[in-house]
């Protein structure tokens, strides 16, 4: 049978029977428009609004309660504690309700947002064109009645029960974050600017474990010294050496030239800072002929013989020195703490 002999009936729509091409009826690219809109039950039942506007509040009250159980746990659970919680096992209790707490409180705002829009903001599916990417005049106004139009759909204004606890909840939830400063580490109180020396309490040689009389200390000598009761195998022995470590040196008195530093010695033995001025290392250097010290880290130098006052290098400051003096046994012990923070200047030296 020919194409000839093929009736035009049973052609498929649309065919060009003078060329033989297929036109297609229908675009299948065509924009399909937007499908009705359905209402909600909360757009047409105000009870059914009132339950989700409830709801949604009660969402930013326990998110609020949750930030405040945030903050709480710093103060109810030590950073030692230890507790089993089943499947987690043993575990810290302070992390444990602050991860708890802090992850509920951005949970429930974010629920409550969530549903806050699915039931109550507007659902109806707006559509617009395009536009240049610079706002003409005409464009500026559209965009302010549009943001004027979505915070009346919003019902943030008639909303206020959801309205004024999700500002709780957005106000709260920061202060988590205030409270995480405090891990930074502790606060350093009055720490830096005390050590262990107080009036009465005697000079230890940090070698024989001794306490130290005048009479061990020779001129031209160096000898370390801490604080009489401060035991090496303390658990903040390294906190308490690091600020209260002394050099004890016997200088000729003649040979001392600041008037407070002559004062402040028993005989010419006077005892000044171990720790540098600069980036507190430990200064272990001593040159008895010109009675300077030199700090091994960074070659800061400082002259004993004058109130160890800086005469080379990056430090900022002289040593402090320690005022001694002689007890009823015949040791050397301290006549109070230092006058100045011992090491590195910090907060221009308090």
């Amino acid at each position: 049978m020919s194409s000839q002999e093929i009736s035009e009936e049973g052609l498929p729509a649309g065919q060009d029977t003078a060329h033989g091409a297929v036109a297609v009826a229908d675009d299948p690219f065509a924009d399909p428009g937007l499908p009705a809109h359905k209402p909600r039950i909360q757009d047409i039942d105000e009870r059914a609004a009132k339950r989700s506007e409830r709801a949604v509040a009660l969402m930013f009250t326990l998110s609020m309660l949750a930030t405040v159980g945030f903050i709480a746990s710093y103060v109810v659970f030590p950073v030692d504690k230890i507790v089993y919680i089943w499947p987690f096992g043993h575990i810290s209790a302070l992390n444990f309700s602050l991860g708890l707490t802090l992850g509920l409180a951005l949970f429930l705002i974010g629920t409550g947002a969530v549903h806050w829009a699915r039931t109550l903001m507007s659902d109806v599916e707006v559509a617009d064109d395009r536009h240049a990417i610079e706002a003409t005049p005409e464009v500026k106004a559209k965009v302010l009645a549009d943001f004027a139009d979505g915070a009346r759909e919003s019902a943030i204004g008639r909303r206020k029960l959801i309205r004024n606890t999700m500002f709780g909840a957005l106000a709260l939830v920061p202060l988590s974050g205030v409270v995480l400063l405090r891990d930074l580490g502790p606060l350093p109180e009055k720490k830096l600017r005390k050590t262990m020396w107080a009036k009465g309490k005697q000079l230890v040689n940090m070698n024989t474990m001794e306490p130290l009389r005048p009479e061990d200390v020779v001129v031209g000598s160096l000898t370390f010294a801490m604080p009489e009761g401060l035991e090496e195998d303390a658990h903040d022995f390294q906190t308490q050496i690091a600020k209260a470590a002394l050099m004890i040196v016997r200088i000729e008195p003649d040979d001392i030239k600041n008037k407070r530093q002559r004062e402040w010695a028993h005989e010419g033995i006077v005892a000044f800072s171990k720790i540098c001025t600069h980036v507190g290392c430990p200064i272990s250097l001593y040159e008895q002929q010109t009675h300077h010290v030199l700090c091994p880290c960074h070659q800061s130098t400082f002259d004993l013989s004058d109130g160890a006052r800086v005469i080379f290098g990056p430090a900022g400051h002289p040593l402090p020195q320690l005022r001694i003096g002689v007890n009823s046994e015949g040791n050397l012990e301290a006549l109070g703490d230092f006058a100045e923070p011992v090491g590195p200047a910090f907060w221009e030296r308090g």
